[in-house]
């Protein structure tokens, strides 16, 4: 009986979470307003869609890229343009000639860093990134534990720094929901952003 109890309340909880996971991230919905109206969004390894439908729902138009076909398949909205790609190939399957340059990226969940200081070379003027993902101290909560999974501390600022990107907020930070973990978020502008809001500072 006790067995079964705990099987019972395990199976729950991992259905509890796995809800939440869907659940937009707050991050996303406090800054997706900076983007300009109608803008061009590119949402990368975007899984099941939630940010994708999210911002279309709002009027954005969205490129949403993932290499998992069933993904993919589950979304559908008169916004939303999917591809399946595998953004870890040899070569950067989203180039500028072909794709040109987007109004903002989004990226939550996802690290590869080859690939990492090409995002910043895709926005337009005023474009906005929108990074959110793991971060060193992960492991103490479970997966991903994998460094290379897990941006190191500082990591995002860097970039931005290293690409004169504007940061509008930052956090480096343990969260307890949708799940414990040690993430690191990045709200900047290439140049200055074309909306203004009222934006913190997050250490």
């Amino acid at each position: 009986m006790c067995a079964r109890l705990w099987a019972s309340t395990l199976i729950n909880f991992e259905v509890a979470v796995h809800a939440q996971l869907e659940v937009v991230s707050p991050w996303l919905e406090h800054y997706c307003g900076l983007i300009v109206p109608g803008g061009k969004v590119l949402d990368l390894a975007c899984g099941g869609g939630r940010h994708a439908r999210f911002l279309a729902e709002r009027g954005y138009t969205v490129f949403a890229v993932d290499r998992d076909p069933d993904c993919l398949a589950k979304i559908q909205h008169r916004n939303i343009t999917t591809a399946q790609m595998d953004l870890e190939a040899a070569d950067w399957p989203i180039s500028v000639s072909e794709f040109g340059l987007w109004n903002a990226i989004i990226v939550t969940n996802y690290l590869y860093r080859p690939y990492l200081d090409l995002l910043p070379t895709l926005l337009e003027e005023g474009g906005i990134l929108l990074y959110e993902t793991f971060a060193e101290g992960n492991a103490e909560f479970g997966k991903p534990s994998n460094p290379n999974f897990l941006l190191r501390h500082g990591e995002l600022l860097d970039l931005a720094q290293k690409y004169h990107l504007r940061v509008l907020a930052y956090r480096d930070v343990f969260i307890e929901s949708p799940k414990p973990a040690m993430v690191q978020s990045l709200c900047a502008s290439h140049g200055q952003p074309k909306i203004r809001l009222p934006l913190q500072f997050q250490a």
